[in-house]
């Protein structure tokens, strides 16, 4: 096989990666699979990711390039990575069209080398005009499908234009401080020994001016500090759970919110999945964090298969969703996700809130959560799980009650609703 300079190597990979996701597939298990390392890994899922949240704007050019449908997967994404880092980083034009010009030798035995030449040039020479025309354009400029666009506009109309920009910004890293090996300010002042600019956002949470990879934490093998948005955060808070009392976390993998809980509380905790490899992914981040519980591998809907019968006193019903509030972690989502989809979830929703309802103990507490903002996953499937249930009810002296985070430039979008049973 030809050997690609670095910059085109990338490229070609990238362009790999997103033909994959505009056949269908899911982005994550394609990257599982493309065996990158290293370097080349990290540059491929930066320019990857990139391309996918701007994705919208990147189809649109192309269309005013080609005039017509580019039928190779592999050419069109290529073309896709380019015009994405010719937007990103507009000073070093000529050479991103160089290598992806070189990248092209690999795709349909080069044919489409003088293609990816001419579009990209043409890019260039039109730069001011096309993107004025994609400014012009509602896909383009929010870049996320229509059927989105106008469901965020609906249900928050004051917020929409935030949400969308927060959902192609880069995502940011905080940490989570285990709070029974460390501090939150001791952990502050190990980052900044180690030359790594933070600052606290409360006690245990601790924003990273820029993102880096876990290896380069201190103490994070060992157990002194986990990645975790600060919205996923306010999950063990919420429930607050105490030391002795019996704690389910449903939908549990990989296990960030249950050791949050464990963290603050000794708890006899239950953590549950329904995937065998994900549940492990539990056991294995208990582990690290020096914690224990058990972990179950069970459908949330059907207790019988996995519950021994004692109520438990606290219940986090962590549910399946569109994601639509963390979607800038996982761009794919966004033109993989179909409309129909959001009734699919709130349908799963309903099935695991109505089954989970009956293993709490009387006067016990379940937080009901999504990293979603669409209201047909959030707060009308709470208003409709207290219609189906009169022994159900929000604490009226609970300030967070119902509790909806907007994605922005702390933290990612979830939902929180706090529920109890008479």
């Amino acid at each position: 096989m030809l050997l690609l300079p670095p910059l085109a190597e990338t490229l070609h990979a990238a362009a790999a990666l997103i033909a994959a996701v505009i056949a269908g597939r899911n982005f994550d298990a394609v990257l599982a699979r493309a065996g990158l390392v290293g370097p080349i890994r990290a540059a491929t899922m930066d320019l990857a990711y990139t391309t996918l949240r701007a994705f919208g704007r990147g189809d649109f050019l192309l269309g005013q390039l080609l005039g017509r449908p580019l039928k190779d997967a592999s050419a069109r994404g290529l073309l896709l990575v380019a015009l994405a880092r010719l937007e990103a980083r507009p000073d070093d034009g000529h050479t991103t069209v160089d290598q992806a010009v070189t990248a092209a030798t690999r795709i349909a035995r080069g044919q489409y080398k003088g293609l990816v030449n001419g579009v990209l040039r043409n890019f260039l020479r039109r730069r001011a005009e096309l993107l004025a025309q994609a400014d012009a354009e509602p896909l383009a400029r929010w870049q996320h499908p229509a059927w989105w666009i106008a469901r965020v506009k609906q249900d928050h109309p004051d917020h929409w234009e935030s949400i969308l920009a927060a959902g192609n910004s880069h995502p940011p890293l905080c940490l989570r401080v285990n709070r029974r090996r460390t501090t939150g300010a001791d952990f502050l002042n190990q980052l900044a020994a180690g030359g790594i600019a933070a600052r606290l956002l409360d006690d245990s949470a601790i924003l990273v001016e820029k993102p880096l990879p876990v290896e380069r934490l201190p103490g994070f093998a060992s157990g002194l500090c986990s990645v975790q948005d600060h919205g996923a955060q306010a999950a063990a808070a919420l429930l607050d759970a105490r030391d002795g009392m019996r704690v389910l976390d449903a939908c549990a993998a990989p296990g960030g919110k249950a050791a949050h809980l464990l963290e603050r509380a000794d708890a006899e905790l239950t953590a549950l999945d329904a995937d065998v490899a994900r549940a492990a992914r539990i056991t294995s981040t208990l582990e690290r964090l020096g914690l224990s519980a058990t972990v179950r591998v069970g459908d949330a809907r059907t207790p019988d298969a996995w519950w021994d019968g004692r109520p438990f006193d606290r219940i986090l019903a962590d549910v399946p969703c569109s994601a639509s509030g963390v979607v800038r972690r996982h761009p794919d989502a966004k033109w993989l996700r179909r409309e129909t989809d959001i009734a699919s979830f709130a349908a799963t929703q309903r099935e695991i809130v109505d089954a989970l309802w009956r293993t709490l103990a009387p006067g016990g507490k379940m937080v009901y959560a999504t990293c979603s903002v669409f209201h047909e996953e959030n707060a009308r499937q709470v208003e409709s799980f207290l219609g189906r249930h009169a022994d159900a009810r929000q604490p009226p002296a609970t300030r967070d009650a119902q509790l909806q985070l907007l994605p922005d430039a702390e933290h990612d979008g979830f939902y929180y609703a706090l529920l109890q049973k008479a």
